[in-house]
């Protein structure tokens, strides 16, 4: 048993329904399963490659490319319900809110799709894309958020028209948001930090120092969890005091496909 299946596990975790987990399901240190105990249920051929995964409570949407879209499937029959075709690959996280899928699509210009999850159509896409590839998208109670260059902007986006009705400037190489606990936490991949929003005014809260190249992150148990690619550790955050309170090796470094399937959630 790798510690890094040790960390991959606590992350997927984190990604249960609120109230699904206490902190005390992840007092550490944590004895070792390996993730070779997890059996697939059903697999399902999507496309040439499947990537990024979003989470409702009634849905898993995936992506993927050949060709480019977005898969709606129902998780009580492991069934394909609809597959959505995109105009462009998506290419930096999904997120659900609103009634709609959010899919940033990379390109020239890159873009955001808007899929209706109810109709399985495309109901928009808005000329606002993410920074690159590896990032994400996140949903807060009012607005999408989504980082759009390497300069660090958080465009904070009105769900109904795609307009940007607030950029927040975060440090640059942050990429990753996430939306917790009334704030939008952002990773930033080329430093060694987290920095917090608050959701609600747009102001920057702070940074907390985490391992080296955080990128994805996931948040449950009072927590953020961020996956650090540049010494393989996982860091854990208080969601509440915005303190570092645990950091733990996983591997030496973190395998790029292990984190590109990881932490699309």
């Amino acid at each position: 048993m790798s510690r890094t299946s040790l960390c991959l596990l606590v992350l997927a975790g984190c990604v249960l329904p609120a109230g699904a987990i206490t902190a005390a399901d992840f007092a550490l240190p944590i004895p070792s399963r390996s993730i070779a105990e997890l059996k697939p249920t059903a697999v399902l051929q999507l496309g040439k490659t499947a990537d990024w995964v979003a989470i409702s409570a009634a849905a898993v949407w995936v992506g993927s490319t050949g060709p480019n879209a977005v898969h709606h499937i129902d998780p009580r029959t492991n069934k394909l319900i609809a597959t959505v075709e995109l105009n462009g690959e998506p290419c930096s996280g999904l997120a659900v809110g609103f009634g709609s899928v959010w899919i940033p699509l990379c390109g020239k210009p890159s873009t955001l799709a808007k899929v209706d999850a109810a109709r399985n159509v495309v109901s928009a896409v808005f000329p606002v894309g993410p920074a690159g590839s590896e990032g994400g998208v996140t949903t807060s109670t009012d607005s999408v958020w989504l980082i759009t260059d390497k300069n660090g902007s958080l465009a904070r986006i009105d769900p109904d028209t795609g307009t940007v009705r607030q950029t927040v400037r975060v440090p640059a190489g942050s990429y990753n948001p996430r939306f917790h606990a009334g704030r939008i936490w952002v990773t930033r991949a080329d430093g060694a930090q987290i920095t917090a929003v608050d959701a609600n005014t747009g102001s920057v809260l702070g940074t907390t120092k985490t391992g080296p190249g955080p990128r994805f992150l996931a948040s449950g148990a009072g927590s953020i969890w961020t996956l650090n690619q540049g010494d393989g550790t996982l860091t854990r955050v208080d969601s509440h005091s915005r303190q570092a309170t645990r950091t733990i090796q996983c591997a030496r470094q973190i395998h790029h496909r292990t984190r590109r399937r990881f932490a699309r959630h």
